[in-house]
């Protein structure tokens, strides 16, 4: 499966690059994701609890961010052991350049399973990958850029990250 999109996230590249090198801001992105623990330069063991159709496994596995040109691109990637469901791999590439109002962020995403999973067929695979990438990249943005408009909290969104937390965390 590849897929290619970008999106405009309304803050300034130097924010945005600190967040998608920052370990809580990419657990908090992905999907499933049930602990990250490591760093950039060593790389990161992840847990990802997923259900892909009827199969549903925990992977175990590695996300590691290399081809980094500071400020501007790098390539994240990560592979994932899921016991007797299978493997997955896949990576993205993404780019980042200013623009009126904030930063261009683009993606190019590459992935591939195997074993049980795989039997699944490629329509669902691809479905399930796409949506894991748009996943991702909105609650990246969403973590960055936040809304335009605080909601009065309830009960409920106590045990949520809110919105926007990291640019307020750096206190964009």
């Amino acid at each position: 499966m590849q897929m290619t999109d970008s999106r405009e996230i309304g803050a300034a590249p130097d924010m945005v690059w600190r967040a998608i090198l920052d370990p809580e801001v990419l657990r908090a992105c992905i999907p499933g994701c049930e602990s990250l623990t490591g760093s950039v330069t060593d790389g990161f063991e992840a847990v990802v609890k997923q259900k892909v159709g009827p199969v549903s496994a925990t992977f175990t596995g590695l996300v590691q961010i290399t081809d980094v040109v500071e400020g501007r691109s790098l390539r994240l990637s990560g592979e994932g052991k899921g016991g007797v469901a299978g493997f997955a791999k896949g990576g993205a590439d993404v780019t980042l350049e200013p623009v009126a109002g904030g930063t261009k962020l683009t993606y190019d995403v590459q992935a591939s399973v195997g074993g049980k999973i795989a039997q699944l067929g490629s329509r669902i695979i691809d479905g399930f990958a796409r949506k894991l990438a748009d996943e991702f990249f909105t609650r990246f943005q969403e973590a960055v850029e936040g809304p335009e408009e605080e909601p009065e909290a309830t009960d409920a969104d106590a045990e949520a990250p809110k919105k926007g937390w990291f640019k307020r965390l750096v206190g964009g």
